[in-house]
């Protein structure tokens, strides 16, 4: 998804992520009773709270950004959720923007309706490098409820890792000064290709 770059590198939105042919790399961070049963049996526990909402991450940096890399309380173990691309794509088509934009939606009422409406959000926040500070182009956070969220849960999901152990080991080489062999254990993410006319409504 691309749009224009306003005079940087990276355009201002894109998805990037870690995908093959068939399925994509979204990253949560649970607390241990929730992530560790996740991972171990390849789906989230009875103790997963269905109705409310679950936001999505393809991006690792980003998810470290909001978990401060797995230290923050309830936040303590990081989940690598491999799903179906498919359900990814459908749940983008069918989400809508958190906020609202003048130009983008016809106007506030209609677009508050939809919101209400979506089974899926999208929120653009600013991606994050290493060091956690804020790079000039937007990254993905992709909110599910109601149909959405159990799709994730009980369609999607093709495999769950609990990558807690690499995130401690990235922190730990970036305390140490190491930021080479940090970058080395980093999941290797690229532009995801989406349908930018499908998506055009999330673009802003």
């Amino acid at each position: 998804m691309n749009d224009e770059t306003g005079g940087n590198t990276e355009p201002l939105h894109q998805v990037r992520a870690d995908w093959s042919e068939d399925a994509v790399t979204v990253y949560q961070a649970y607390r241990p009773e929730i992530g560790r049963p996740a991972a171990r049996d390849g789906r989230f526990p009875v103790a997963w709270k269905r109705d409310r909402m679950t936001w999505i991450k393809p991006s690792f940096l980003w998810m470290m950004y909001r978990c401060g890399w797995a230290a923050k309380e309830g936040q303590e173990t990081v989940l690598a959720v491999r799903i179906r691309r498919e359900g990814f794509e459908w749940a983008l088509r069918n989400a809508c923007l958190s906020h609202y934009v003048r130009g983008l939606h016809e106007d506030r009422a209609s677009w508050g309706r939809r919101l209400r409406r979506a089974p899926a959000r999208v929120q653009w926040d600013p991606e994050r490098d290493l060091r956690m500070r804020a790079l000039p182009h937007r990254s993905l956070q992709l909110g599910l409820a109601g149909e959405a969220a159990a799709r994730y849960a009980d369609e999607w999901i093709v495999g769950i890792e609990d990558v807690t152990p690499r995130v401690r080991e990235i922190r730990a080489r970036l305390s140490a000064g190491d930021e080479a062999g940090a970058a080395e254990l980093l999941p290797p993410e690229r532009e995801y290709p989406l349908d930018r006319e499908a998506c055009a409504h999330l673009l802003a």
